[in-house]
């Protein structure tokens, strides 16, 4: 692709985008609260745009006339709790439906099945040494 002003303009824009969201913004830094970690989970859009003309000129020199611009919008969604040895994720955002309730009780589920099941192992397990 030939070098013009416009891909110098976009190629800048979009460092910049770069230099201010990292992995780090979605998946924040753990803190810890007593016997409790948070991990803050973050939305991240952006969007950037860029033009650019060439100019007529008597004097045969190219003149050209280009911006470009950005924006980005970070917000916060939920936390990663981790307590016990356990992990749950809250959201911040009231449910919007049904299934959005249903899909984050999953982890909560699997947790209660899991420690069901070893329940029973145990149970087995003293009933077979008896």
């Amino acid at each position: 692709m030939k070098e013009t002003p416009v891909n110098k303009i976009m190629e800048s824009t979009l460092e910049k985008m770069r230099e201010m969201v990292d992995v780090s913004t979605i998946i924040g830094e753990p803190f810890a609260t007593g016997d409790t970690t948070l991990i803050p989970v973050s939305k991240v859009s952006y969007g950037f745009t860029s033009g650019g003309t060439d100019l007529p000129s008597k004097q045969g020199n190219e003149l050209f006339g280009g911006a470009g611009g950005g924006g980005i919008s970070i917000t916060p969604v939920a936390f990663i709790v981790i307590q016990d040895s356990k992990v749950r994720m809250m959201q911040i955002n009231n449910y919007t439906s049904s299934a959005d309730r249903a899909v984050a009780m999953i982890p909560e589920l699997v947790d209660k099945l899991t420690e069901l099941i070893a329940a029973k192992k145990d149970d087995e397990k003293e009933e077979t040494a008896e």
